[in-house]
């Protein structure tokens, strides 16, 4: 399988704007720029879709783990922040809150743990990935 996007950019990098299309045209013709990237302009970044990828990706791969385990969950929530620094991504930390009828705590943490070692954005990011899990 394989996925693909589209960026289109003009202008210089501080000045200029740029737009984001994806193969499914979720995001069709997307607007991203400097302000959006480093300030509170409107539009997307890089960060923000990262974010979204490793939080769908997680919560897609728990559920997967869950029910190989015996469990259906109720809800899992992630919620993924992707920390940029000095030009670096240096972090991803996932924020999961979720409802498992049944699982013990134990249980509950070694799922959510297989699943942020074994997700495949969690795979490809080259970067420290922490996790806060919370059973409700």
């Amino acid at each position: 399988m394989k996925r693909q996007a589209t960026a289109v950019w003009n202008g210089s990098g501080k000045e200029g704007n740029g737009h984001l299309t994806t193969q499914s045209t979720t995001l069709n013709q997307t607007q991203y720029s400097f302000n959006s990237r480093f300030a509170e302009g409107v539009g997307t970044n890089p960060e923000e879709l990262m974010a979204a990828a490793h939080a769908g990706c997680f919560t897609m791969k728990l559920s997967f783990v869950l029910g190989a385990a015996g469990f259906t969950p109720e809800s899992l929530e992630t919620k993924c922040t992707i920390t940029l620094e000095d030009g670096v991504i240096t972090s991803s930390h996932l924020q999961l809150t979720a409802k498992v009828p049944g699982i013990s705590p134990e249980k509950f943490q070694e799922c959510a743990a297989d699943a942020k070692a074994n997700c495949p954005v969690s795979k490809a990011y080259n970067m420290a990935i922490s996790l806060e899990a919370v059973l409700g």
